[in-house]
């Protein structure tokens, strides 16, 4: 074998694990939205916190509100601590950092079962986004140092596909495991395992050498004002905004609905039982979904934008835009169409809202310079969560503690889909440019 299918193979290895790794990530963080609701009859029983007679909506507001804040505990650790991370892994071999995170977040998901009261689950789910931080800016740039820019769309695709995959097995199996075993504490033990020894494998990795990719980058250790140039990136800035307003509106959809579907399919009279046996069936449905929706769109968009960007210099940026402007009308015709029918205008809104996964990270790394590419991706990480996912959550669940009605909460985020099309299509205009300055983005080494 020659040196050539040494490095195929070794890269073939390592995007697998990282796959691998990204697909527990994912099933971790839904877990957790699969059984959310037989978690708040722990931690707020009706007994304590009853429900009015004639609504049936819970008398204390906050409730879902606090529900939702599990999520935003996650995402605000995550987001804080990813920028560190990143400068870690543009120092640091990358291939440790990842493997402390993977057995970390998979111990402290363990710890989720375990918690007693709502301030203990609170604190998991931060330490799960700390380790989590560990991971998420770092993966991308070792995969942008094993591809050259001709096919990393497709590979982080492929990477990216694990994003619909895991999260629909994190619905499947949450919802699954919380009713064969009636305890929802069981869903997060059960990923433990896999977790660790997936960690383990990581310190058995060799880090490729950063812009080993780029034609003529130079690997060498940033300085403070070379991180500014990122900042001064019309294609970074305006992928990093699309991408914040895609995950506040995708974030705080996909975190409730499962309840969303219970809710309206739930018919008064239903025994305790029956309403579990629906919970297990909307995750089910909503977790098949998300894996056949999101596994194809993902690849597809990662190999449309490939194609295009022959004939189209911003294709990345516009097959994202065509997607999320799409996503809008179908998210529509979801919340208003009657169950069973609702499910194939599900299907369309995630189709449209996955398909842009590739293109926008592919953007992101091909418009950074490799030794600061990590640094890059973790600052993307803070702002997309800040404003993205870390708020939308709790929202729609305060409005629909107010207003007993989820769909008002989905209307209102669901707008920001335009918003992110919007700011894609402008991006069209500068990637050309910036993907050529890339590998010259910051200085040459100091003396």
């Amino acid at each position: 074998m020659n040196n050539q299918d040494g490095n195929s193979s070794r890269a073939t290895i390592a995007l697998t694990l990282l796959v691998l790794i990204n697909l527990f990530n994912y099933i971790d963080r839904q877990v957790l939205a699969a059984v959310e609701s037989s978690m708040e009859e722990t931690f707020f029983p009706e007994s304590e916190y009853p429900r009015d007679p004639v609504t049936k909506q819970r008398l204390d507001k906050t409730i879902e509100g606090k529900m939702g804040s599990l999520n935003t505990a996650f995402m605000v650790s995550y987001m804080l601590i990813a920028p560190l991370f990143g400068f870690l892994a543009d120092r640091m071999p990358r291939w440790m950092l990842v493997g402390i995170g993977v057995i970390a977040w998979s111990l402290a998901t363990g710890a989720t079962g375990l918690a007693g009261t709502f301030v203990l689950l609170f604190l998991t789910r931060c330490l799960v986004g700390v380790g989590e931080a560990a991971y998420g800016p770092v993966a991308p740039t070792v995969i942008s140092d094993m591809y050259p820019v001709e096919e990393r769309g497709s590979k982080m695709a492929i990477f990216y596909v694990a994003i619909p995959v895991g999260s629909a097995l994190g619905y499947v199996i949450g919802g699954l495991v919380a009713k064969e075993t009636g305890d929802w504490r069981w869903a997060f033990y059960v990923v433990v395992p896999p977790g660790i020894l997936l960690g383990l494998w990581c310190f058995f990795m060799t880090d490729p050498p950063r812009g080993a990719a780029d034609v003529g980058a130079v690997d060498r250790t940033a300085s403070w004002n070379d991180y500014l140039t990122v900042l001064k990136t019309p294609s970074y800035l305006l992928t990093t905004l699309g991408m914040t307003a895609m995950t506040f509106a995708m974030g705080g959809m996909a975190f409730w609905m499962p309840r969303f579907g219970v809710q309206r399919q739930e018919t008064p009279g239903m025994t305790p039982q029956e309403i579990e046996s629906l919970k297990a069936e909307v995750n089910l449905w909503f977790g098949g979904i998300v894996v056949v929706s999101g596994l194809a769109a993902t690849v597809l968009g990662g190999i449309a934008g490939d194609k295009l960007k022959e004939k189209i210099p911003g294709a990345y940026f516009l097959v994202s835009a065509i997607a999320m402007g799409l996503a809008f009308p179908f998210i529509l015709a979801a919340i208003w169409t009657p169950f069973p029918m609702a499910w194939i205008f599900i299907f369309l809104a995630c189709f449209c809202l996955f398909f842009n996964t590739g293109p926008t990270n592919t953007i992101l790394a091909n418009v950074t310079h490799p030794s600061i590419r990590a640094s890059a991706f973790a600052l993307n990480i803070l702002i997309i969560h800040a404003l993205g996912d870390a708020i939308s959550p709790p929202i729609i669940g305060l409005i629909n503690g107010y207003t007993g009605d989820m769909t008002v909460g989905f209307v209102t985020v669901s707008v920001m889909c335009l918003v992110a099309s919007l700011l894609w299509f402008m991006g069209m205009n500068y990637l050309e440019a910036d993907t050529a300055a890339a590998p010259a983005r910051i200085g040459p080494p100091a003396t």
